[in-house]
């Protein structure tokens, strides 16, 4: 990781599925502690995201050094073997959560509309008869009247 990613500020998400009691339920219980161990290990911002799902609880650290501080408390701990479906209810990951995309902004998209080139204006199409046609190069049959 370079120097730059290091010392700039990075959102964290943790999101929690329901599973055998709602992710709410478990927001509800770990909220407060999440919160204050987050503030004091130097988070400097943080925000909950509650989803037909679950629960996505995003928290904006400094530096990797804080986050590390933070996710190796044994009250974060605590609060992560709590989920509500242990095998399957929890993913920890790098930015914001719940689909919010990539850290970098995204790139401007060509303009649709009055912006875009104009197509080329459609042209009749030659009418070609294929019914009692022979090929190139070839006589028409001469039918005799007899099928």
């Amino acid at each position: 990781m370079s120097t730059y990613r290091r010392s700039m500020a990075a959102w964290w998400s943790i999101e929690v599925f329901h599973g055998e009691f709602s992710g709410r339920r478990w927001r509800d219980t770990y909220s407060s502690a999440l919160i204050e161990s987050a503030l004091s290990h130097g988070a400097t911002d943080w925000e909950w995201h509650e989803h037909r799902w679950g629960v996505v609880f995003e928290v904006e650290f400094g530096t990797d050094a804080e986050w590390e501080s933070f996710r190796t408390l044994p009250m974060v701990q605590a609060a992560l073997d709590a989920v509500p479906d242990p095998v399957n209810g929890l993913l920890i990951y790098r930015g914001r959560g719940g689909g919010a995309g990539s850290v970098s902004p995204r790139r401007p998209r060509p303009t649709a509309g009055a912006g875009a080139m104009a197509l080329p204006e459609p042209v009749d199409e030659p009418l070609v008869q294929v019914t009692g046609m022979a090929p190139p190069g070839v006589a028409e049959p001469a039918h005799a009247g007899v099928f």
